[in-house]
C-alpha cells in the first residue's frame, strides 16, 4: 500500500516496457492536433470513370514534368558533377529545379511509418477507419517535416552555393520553394491515390521521370561542341545527322554507336534490352496453394510475382 494516502490505496507497479508501449501507442494521438496544418485532397464524391482517370493522370504527370523544368530562383549555377545523380533517377528528382527533392520525402515517411507500424512500435488498427485516417495523416505530416529538413540540409550544405555568397534571404527563399514544391508533389500523389488516377503517384512519377530522360537523350535537338564540330545531344538525332553529313558511313555509324562524351545508340539499345527483359520477367510468378481453416475442401492459390518487392530494395539501398 502507498503510505500517506487516505485508506492506504494499493500501489500498482508499472512495467517500463508497458509504459514505453503506452507512449508509442499514443504517438498517433499526439499528431492529431497538427494534422490540420497538412493540406488534404477530398475523396471523390462518385466513382471516377476510366476516361476521366486517364485525363486526370495525364494532367498530373504534365504538372510534374513542368515542375521538373522550372529552375529554382536564386541558386548559383555549378558545372561540377552531380553527386546525387543516381539517387535522383530513383527518387524522380531533377537537379536545380522545383523537383530537386523528388519523391524522397514521400518514400522516406512511408517506409518509416510502415516499419514502425509493422514492428508494433506504434499501435495502429488498419481495420479501424479512424485509425487508418489518423495513420495516413501522421505519415503526411512526417513527410512534410522531412521535406523541410532535406531542404534546409541541401541549402546550408552549399549545394546551391556558399551561404556567404547567396545570402540568408536567398537561402530561405530557396528553402521555401523546395518546401512548397514538396507540398504540391504530396498533393498530386494523394490525388492519384484517392481514386482520381490510374495508379499510385510515386510509381508514376518515377516512370515518367525515367521516360522523360530517355526520350530527351534520344531525340534532344540541343547542340554541343567539344572540339570535334557541332554535335547533337540526342542519340537518334546524332545518328541521322552523322549519316547525312559524313561521307564515310561506316565511321559515322561507329561514332554514333560508341561516342563517349554524349548519349549514343548503344546506350539506347541497352536500355531497350533491359526494358524487354524486365517486362518478360515481370510475368513470372509462383502460385502458393492455400486452404481455409474453417471450411474443409475449400482451397485456392495466392500468386507471388518474381518482382514482388519491385524497386523497394533499390530505394532502401539509396537511402542508406
Amino acid at each position: 500500500s502507498c503510505r500517506g494516502f487516505p485508506g492506504d490505496i494499493p500501489c500498482r507497479k508499472v512495467d517500463p516496457c508497458t509504459r514505453s508501449e503506452s507512449v508509442m501507442g499514443r504517438f498517433l494521438e499526439l499528431c492529431r492536433p497538427f494534422l490540420g496544418l497538412v493540406p488534404e485532397v477530398a475523396q471523390p464524391a462518385r466513382k471516377v470513370p476510366f476516361k476521366e482517370k486517364l485525363l486526370w493522370t495525364g494532367m498530373t504527370l504534365f504538372m510534374f514534368l513542368i515542375c521538373c523544368q522550372i529552375p529554382l530562383y536564386g541558386i548559383m549555377s555549378s558545372k561540377n558533377a552531380d553527386p546525387l545523380f543516381w539517387l535522383r533517377v530513383i527518387m524522380a528528382g531533377n537537379r536545380g529545379t522545383l523537383m530537386e527533392l523528388g519523391i524522397s520525402p514521400l518514400i522516406t515517411s512511408s517506409m518509416v511509418m510502415q516499419l514502425l507500424a509493422g514492428s508494433k512500435l506504434i499501435d495502429v488498427n488498419q481495420n479501424d477507419k479512424n485509425d487508418r485516417i489518423l495513420f495516413q495523416g501522421a505519415q503526411k505530416l512526417f513527410g512534410l517535416i522531412i521535406t523541410v529538413v532535406e531542404a534546409v540540409a541541401y541549402v546550408f550544405s552549399g549545394m546551391y552555393g556558399p551561404i556567404s555568397e547567396i545570402g540568408y534571404g536567398i537561402a530561405f527563399l530557396i528553402i521555401f520553394q523546395l518546401v512548397m514544391a514538396g507540398v504540391v508533389l504530396s498533393l498530386l500523389d494523394e490525388f492519384l491515390q484517392k481514386g482520381y488516377g490510374l495508379s499510385a503517384g510515386s510509381s508514376l512519377f518515377i516512370a515518367t521521370n525515367i521516360c522523360e530522360s530517355i526520350v530527351w537523350k534520344s531525340f534532344s535537338p540541343a547542340t554541343v561542341n567539344y572540339g570535334r564540330g557541332t554535335e547533337f545531344e540526342g542519340a537518334v538525332i546524332a545518328l541521322i545527322h552523322l549519316l547525312i553529313t559524313r561521307s564515310d558511313k561506316s565511321r559515322a555509324l561507329k561514332e554514333a554507336f560508341y561516342r563517349q562524351h554524349l548519349p549514343n545508340v548503344t546506350n539506347l539499345l541497352a536500355t531497350v534490352l533491359v526494358f524487354v527483359v524486365v517486362i518478360y520477367f515481370q510475368g513470372f510468378r509462383v502460385d502458393l496453394p492455400i486452404k481455409h481453416q474453417n471450411y474443409r475442401g475449400h482451397s485456392g492459390t495466392y500468386p507471388i510475382k518474381l518482382f514482388y518487392t519491385s524497386n523497394i530494395p533499390e530505394i532502401g539501398r539509396a537511402h542508406v
